[in-house]
């Protein structure tokens, strides 16, 4: 009976040690360093620039830059154009060096199905004192190719941040249809928009 009871233990922490689950991934973006500019402006044609950049195993980062405004889409997009919509701040803004990436894993299987992106929004009261928002999007797949702002979580002065993100992200990113369900808004986000292609 002892020997059962240690066999069904030992078995119950070698699942536990291959346990399917969620967790983070992180990658750099460096548009200098990490990206190839494929699209820009010519002279006297403004001020904007498409990049494909380095993302996670193979999953690209693409980044639409637009009078110091940016959109992002991270994974795979529809049929290999830049994004199916712009999503950005109205307020200039910029993206963080760090991407955080939600990882399910299954099996031997491990793929990621969320970002969470910190992104920088000028203030118009105080331009030293930018206001600071994770963003939470859904990453696009080789099959569904679909990327989308999922949520916002203002960052500044909350120390829960980053925690109420990787929540929206593991519980609302995989569902979420995008340009159907609207994003969640947690705190005092400034104003973000979606304007579909």
């Amino acid at each position: 009976m002892r020997a059962i009871l240690i066999g069904l233990v030992l078995a119950g922490l070698c699942d536990g040690a291959r346990a399917d689950g969620i967790s983070s991934a992180y990658t750099d973006l460096d548009t200098k360093r990490d990206c190839v500019t494929y699209a820009k402006a010519d002279e006297g044609d403004g001020d904007w620039a498409e990049l494909a950049c380095s993302g996670y195993r193979g999953y690209p980062v693409l980044v639409a830059y637009d009078d110091a405004r940016e959109s992002l889409f991270y994974g795979f997009p529809p049929g290999g154009d830049m994004t199916s919509a712009w999503e950005s701040f109205s307020g200039f803004n910029s993206s963080a060096a760090k991407v955080e990436w939600r990882i399910e894993t299954i099996g031997d299987k491990a793929v990621p199905f969320a970002v969470i992106h910190r992104r920088s929004i000028s203030n118009s009261e105080d331009e030293a004192k930018p206001t600071e928002v994770l963003l939470v999007a859904k990453v696009g797949q080789m099959d569904t190719r679909e990327s989308c702002t999922v949520g916002l979580v203002l960052a500044t002065g909350n120390p829960q941040a980053n925690d109420q993100a990787r929540k929206l992200a593991d519980e609302k990113a995989r569902a979420f249809a995008c340009g159907k369900d609207k994003h969640v808004v947690i705190g005092n986000v400034p104003p973000f928009g979606r304007v579909d292609n």
